[in-house]
Parts: structure tokens; sequence; C-alpha cells
């Protein structure tokens, strides 16, 4: 049984549910002063070879529970007195004295072991296959290890990147690195790693509090509804002695549970070269009232996956007690569990529960393929460009209000942008306070961010102007001036030519079409974005393109016209960089689609008249004019 605690401002006190402690008979004993003793004099006693964990449970008596609260022990081998010395251990005192009272000792016969030594199966479940949306409780695994368990759907403190929670020796292992590809289901389910590729691993954390580790969401969707529970895990809970629990785990499905011992730290060996480590977290036994069918609460396989606290009416609460990441070895009479606090690994990883708002106050209407009076379709990626695209919830394009793009995940920036502007209903809206944030659908891994942009002279720079999105509803017009600060629709561009009042022609040129040409319906439809190039100068871990392109569509007297324009510039001194060191050129349509590795809709070459110009089209740009004035353009 669990109960909330008064909120605070910061976000992981909202998730986390504080119970009050029992200290069964030692009352004139704090849990606290106990937790302490465990902390400074555990580590101590786990030296001995016999030893396998300390933590604190109720005393056991001729094989029953008390409600004495020990310091408890658990050994390998359980021997007389007489036998201690040839086991090469040391005998446990009858008990401590902590803060001038006794306190008793416990002495029982376990050992651990993490949980990916799988077993042999004959029938395979729904846990074990490739699902889309993925959910917790189903296989999941470093593309080079076995298969553990699904934990949850996490986020990122400070971006708000969804990511999915397991352990450190699922994701992670003794052999793996950061940006491992994760995989679903584990390689011990499904071999095909080249099909069940899922994200890759960001962070983890293997030491004395945690054996945890997160990884990216990347070509699937995820539900946080765990399979067989029906319910979603949304805060976080402090077990304490006698609480109920449930998990649902890749191989044992659901079992309940009971926590037998509070502030453990257990042995365990990792094999390789991580070998023997000591880990905190607290233990688990069966639930009497609901045994498991086969006497096994926890299997090879049911690593990362979380336990869940029960409510007063034995329902699962939604409330997370810990993250599963051993059980104990074979051979042993009994049946426990071991698991992580979900305080320390939330702290550790630098996750939260709490996801960020997901673009909800309208749908998202993205780029209007029938926006003029010819249709036009979005662009596409030429084959071998296609392995770097992300994959969101399995589109390759990503909408937002009145504006849709495709993201290279390996550049951290759009490939290209396509938006529609409704010049006969633009609404008059402030931009004032709105911040450029990542867009928390997307892993922050894969958008460069604040940190590109500060202390230099680069210029956050719209691809989709925020003017050119402000129109429609107000609330049309309101969310898709919000959408438009997503890091997805930046480019790092030079200020001046970015910032029309500085003297970019280059923020101009939607303008300039209203001014120059009789567009039907006042309305326009725009493609852009940045040109790849593999020597493009890299800063700050990430590579600034040089080149920039940008397609304006619209009709005229009934006609589909097409206009493209290059603009290139001179990074090779970020701190000092004058205006005439970038050029704007009106380029053909194909050239575009050249440099870029696009393919573009056959009704927007052919509405190109510029690209059948004689020598204009394959004209390098250090031959050509360039565009110094709006009457330069050629509107023919």
């Amino acid at each position: 049984m669990v109960r909330k605690i008064a909120r605070k401002n910061n976000s992981e006190s909202r998730n986390i549910i504080k119970k009050k402690s029992r200290v069964g008979n030692s009352k004139s004993v704090s849990m606290d002063a106990l937790k302490d003793f465990v902390r400074t004099r555990g580590v101590e006693f786990l030296k001995d070879p016999n030893i396998s964990s300390v933590g604190i449970g109720y005393k056991q008596k001729d094989g029953k529970l008390t409600d004495e609260i020990s310091i408890q022990f658990t050994v390998e081998i359980k021997a007389q007195p007489e036998d201690i010395k040839g086991l090469g251990t040391t005998l446990i005192p009858k008990s401590f004295k902590i803060n001038g009272t006794e306190v008793p000792t416990d002495v029982i016969q376990r050992k651990y072991a993490v949980e990916f030594r799988l077993v042999s199966e004959i029938e395979v479940s729904d846990r074990k296959r490739r699902m889309d949306p993925m959910v917790p409780g189903i296989s999941i695994s470093n593309v080079n290890g076995s298969a553990g368990t699904i934990g949850c759907l996490v986020y990122d403190k400070a971006s708000g990147s969804p990511y999915i929670l397991s352990n450190w020796h699922v994701l992670h292992g003794s052999n793996g690195v950061i940006g491992d590809d994760i995989v679903q289901p584990g390689p011990h389910d499904d071999n095909r790693a080249h099909l069940n590729r899922m994200g890759q691993l960001v962070r983890s954390h293997l030491g004395h509090a945690d054996d945890c580790a997160i990884t990216t969401i990347e070509d699937r969707s995820f539900s946080n509804v765990v399979i067989d529970l029906g319910i979603s895990i949304d805060k976080i809970g402090e077990p304490e002695l006698g609480d109920k629990v449930i998990k649902s785990g890749r191989t044992t499905g659901v079992t309940h549970g009971v926590v037998s011992r509070v502030n453990t730290i257990v042995k365990i060996d990792y094999g390789g070269s991580i070998g023997e480590q000591e880990i905190g977290g607290f233990e688990i036994g069966v639930d009497p009232t609901n045994p498991p069918d086969n006497g096994e609460i926890s299997m090879g396989g049911d690593s990362g996956s979380v336990w869940i606290f029960k409510s007063s009416n034995g329902k699962p609460s939604g409330v997370m007690a810990g993250l599963h990441f051993a059980g104990e070895s074979s051979g042993n009479p009994t049946e426990y569990a071991i698991a992580c606090y979900p305080k320390s690994i939330f702290e550790k990883l630098q996750i939260t529960l709490d996801g960020p708002s997901l673009l909800k106050s309208e749908p998202n209407r993205g780029f209007a393929i029938d926006f003029l009076s010819v249709r036009i379709k979005n662009p596409d990626l030429v084959e071998e460009n296609k392995e770097d695209v992300f994959v969101l919830n399995g589109s390759e394009i990503i909408d937002y209000a009145h504006f849709s793009l495709s993201l290279n995940k390996k550049r951290k920036f759009a490939s290209w942008v396509g938006w529609n502007i409704d010049g006969g209903n633009i609404k008059k809206i402030s931009r004032s306070g709105i911040p450029f944030i990542i867009d928390p659908r997307i892993p922050s891994e894969f958008q460069a961010g604040d940190e590109l942009y500060r202390t230099n002279n680069l210029d956050r720079g719209h691809i989709a102007r925020r003017a050119d999105l402000v129109w429609g509803t107000l609330a049309e017009a309101e969310k898709a001036n919000k959408d438009s600060f997503y890091f997805t629709n930046i480019s790092p561009q030079m200020d001046k030519f970015n910032q029309g009042n500085k003297g970019g022609i280059w923020g101009k040129l939607e303008d300039a079409v209203f001014e120059e040409v009789d567009v039907e319906n006042l309305r326009v439809s725009l493609f852009g974005g940045p040109v790849f190039h593999d020597d493009d100068w890299l800063y700050r871990n990430t590579k600034l393109p040089r080149e920039f392109w940008k397609i304006v569509m619209y009709v005229e007297h009934q006609e589909l016209k097409a206009k493209g324009f290059l603009l290139t510039q001179n990074l090779d001194e970020i701190e000092a960089l004058d205006l005439d060191d970038f050029k704007v050129f009106q380029v053909a349509v194909a050239e575009i689609e050249t440099r870029c590795g696009l393919i573009f809709d056959t009704n927007i070459k052919t509405a190109d008249s510029f690209g059948t110009k004689l020598n204009r089209k394959d004209a390098p740009t250090h031959q050509r004019k360039p565009i110094e004035h709006v009457r330069d353009i050629d509107w023919t």
C-alpha cells in the first residue's frame, strides 16, 4: 500500500511516492540508522567469499518470518560454527549494536545471478516476437547480447526525448559501447538483427546502486501499457518490507511477489572483464497468496522488467517499485529476486516518467500536397540516402502544423522541409517568449540543439519561415508559430543572410513572389533545406552545411511555376564572417535534385523554365551571376 506526499516543484519529486517505515520490534533503532549500517559496513562483509548479500529483513525462525527486524545475511553455504574455518569464511555475529541497541542478525543460504542466462524454448510467445508498437514486458537486447525485458518508457530530463529503460547487462553488457544497436526481440529470440533494430544505446550505469541503461526509439512506435497487466507506469515509489508487488517479464510473464529485504547489497558475478560487482537494491520473495505455477517468480530473460506496487485491492497500481536485475541462481531451494531502487536509477540516468507535451494542441496537418490547384507530392530520397533517415511511427515524413520534413539522423538536420503559405489568411502573432526546443518525439542525439549556437555568430535559422506558417484559424496559427521553433526545422546559418532586416536576400524570397507575380489564390508552396557535403566543416561534433536550397511553387494563369534557388556560404571563420562571403543563385530544380540526392515530383521539374535555359544548369556557381536584388530573379 502506498500513499502520496506533498508535491514539490521539480519533476522527479512529483513522481516519487514515499511510505511510512516500519522497524518491527527494534523501535528504538530508526530505519535510516539501519540503512547507514548496511551502507557503511555491508561492503566489508561482502569481501567474504561465502557471503552473497547483506540487507535489512524480518528475522526467520524455523523457516517462518517473525516481526523482528534484523541485519540479514545470505551465504552460498550455511555451515555449523565448527565448519566455518574449512570454508575460508568467518562467523557472522549474532547481533550488532546500532545506536546503543542490539539488532539481531539472520543468516540464510542463498545465491544470486543476473538473469540473462536463458533456457531453451519450445513455444514462442508474443513477448519474444517483433512488436510494433513495443510495450513493457517483451524481449529486447544489445545486438550482441541474448535477451532481456523492456522495463518502461522514460524521458530525458533535459530534452524530453523518449527512451526505453532496461538493465545495463541487457542493453550494454561487458563487450558493449554507447551507440550500439539495440534490437527487439533479442537475438536469442530472433537472430535477424537487420530486421529487428529499434534504436541505439544512449546511457548506462553499472555500480553500487544500479544495473540500468536506456535506448532510443527510432524505427517503431511505443505504448507504455504493460503487456498482460493493462496499466501504464507513471510514478515511482519506495518499497518497504511486506509490500506486495507484481511484474511482467519476458520469460515468466506475470508473477507476484512480496518485498522480503530492503537496502540490500548483493554480490554478483557479471563475467568477462567486468567480473564481480556489488549492486544495491531490495529483495522480493514469492507471494504465498499468488504463487507462480512453476515455482519461479523470475527466470533468465526477465532482467529489465519493472516490479510494480499492488494497490489495496490487489491490482497493479501503476507505481514502479524497482527494476528487476537478478534472481536466485540454479540449485537454490528457495525463490527470490533482486531489483534496483527507481529513485537511484532516475538520478543516475537523468530520466523522468513525466513526458513533455507532444504537440497536442491540434492534429498536425503537415505539408498539404493538394494546397495548390496542381497536386505536388513530397520529395523522395535516393536509395543511398534512405539509410540515414529517421523513421517516426513507420513514416519517413514528420508532420507539424503547416509543414513536414524528413530528418537526416546522421547530420542532425532536415534533408528537406515542405511548407504551405496561405497569403490571404496570415495572422499577426508575436514570436516573443517562444523557445527553440528539441522535438520530444525524436531522440535528442539526432537533433542539433542549443549547444551548437552558443558563443558564436551562428543563427538558429528557420528553414520554413515562422512568418510563412502563421495562417488559418487562430489555434492553427498559434500552433504553427510554436512548431516552427523545433530544432528539426532549424539549421545553422550566418545571422546576416538569414535575417531579412540585415540585408539578406534569402529571407525575402517568399515575399518577392507575392510582390512580383499574380499568384493564384495567394497560395504558395515551398521546399527547402541544406545541401550535405562529405567535406562540410565539423564544428562542435556537428557538420555545418555550407549550402542551402529552396524551391518556390505557385500557380499563375492556371499554370504551375517552380523557381529554384541555391545559397552558398563560407564557414571557414565562424567568428568573423562578412556579408560578401555568401551568395544566392537562381538554379534549376534538377540541379538541386542532383546536389541533394532527392527526387522531386515530375510536375515541379516540368514547371521550372529556368532549367531549360542555356549555360545555366551545369555552370559552376563561380561562373554565374548571383542574385543581389529581388529584381534579379527570373520570374518568366
